[in-house]
């Protein structure tokens, strides 16, 4: 951390064309690409990151848009929160409609990218439990051409990584076309800034529950167990009923998957946990039930 104005950088790049800005990050890999900047700016400014080098993406037309491919929504990495949530593209894919709505500020949201929102990782980014809950997947660009798929949850996971000279190009995303839900608690950590947050969607065909966890961890979590316990609840031929004891028990499943208790100690017994981590579990709680709520009713 420095009090001092950071140098400004060697080179600024503005490509107009995926490749070209593949090929400038390969021609100088000590830059670094930014699109809206919300991150990188304030890493900038704070003294934390001093690029030798930045290429542009604003003038990439072709990432900031979406299209139909086989039954999914093909997003541009450049597209903003802003358009996002829009009511056109929230028929399209409503919880990531919503969690772009619930992004932050304005100035945020007119700026900040689905792909800024991505390569960040950062454990409060709206967007990654609604994308780790739909299983989406990421279409890499790489030097000479060369395109590649990685699921979405592998890259925050630190499972896979971006190669030198690769740009997330792409956002594929499965239209589910049933319920979908995101909701997030905020506290004292910066104007919208998430506590908790909680991603639902229904797969009808599969009669399967998605659920995903965001905020409380690096990554968001999917409580895979809770998922498929409430699926075989849910009366997927009487229009998606369930009973209210289940809403709740999922709730705090849920929790428990996220938050578990901590180990017992070497004499048996259980240690609480402490006052702040019983809150964040039961806020956990409360957003899944009423995620799953919402959603079936």
């Amino acid at each position: 951390m420095t009090t001092h104005a950071p140098q400004a950088a060697q080179a600024v790049t503005l490509p107009t064309t995926l490749d070209e800005a593949v090929a400038a990050l390969s021609a100088m890999p000590t830059a670094v690409p930014v699109a809206g900047g919300t991150d990188l700016m304030a890493a900038v400014n704070s003294g934390q990151l001093r690029p030798a080098g930045l290429v542009g993406l604003g003038r990439i037309s072709e990432i900031r848009g979406w299209q139909y491919q086989d039954g999914h929504a093909l997003l541009g990495a450049g597209l903003t929160h802003a358009r996002m949530g829009r009511p056109d593209f929230a028929a399209l894919i409503p919880a990531l409609a919503a969690a772009a709505r619930a992004a932050g500020p304005p100035h945020i949201r007119n700026a900040g990218t689905l792909g800024g929102n991505i390569a960040s990782a950062s454990p409060t980014g709206d967007a990654l439990p609604v994308l780790a809950a739909l299983e989406a997947t990421l279409i890499i660009a790489g030097p000479g051409g060369a395109r590649r798929e990685m699921p979405v949850s592998h890259l925050l996971a630190g499972m896979e990584m971006l190669r030198a000279g690769e740009l997330i190009g792409y956002v594929r995303v499965p239209l589910l076309h049933a319920p979908q839900v995101f909701l997030k608690a905020t506290g004292r950590t910066g104007p919208g800034r998430a506590t908790a947050s909680v991603a639902l969607v229904l797969d009808p065909a599969r009669r399967g529950v998605r659920c995903a966890v965001g905020a409380i961890a690096p990554m968001p979590l999917r409580p895979l167990e809770a998922e498929q316990w409430v699926a075989r609840l849910i009366d997927w031929d009487n229009n998606r009923t369930i009973v209210p004891e289940a809403l709740h028990a999922f709730g705090e499943y849920v929790a428990a998957a996220c938050i578990p208790d901590p180990a017992p100690e070497v004499d048996g017994s259980v240690p609480q946990l402490p006052p702040a981590v019983l809150h964040l579990r039961r806020t956990v709680a409360a957003l899944a039930r009423r995620a799953l709520g919402r959603a079936l009713s």
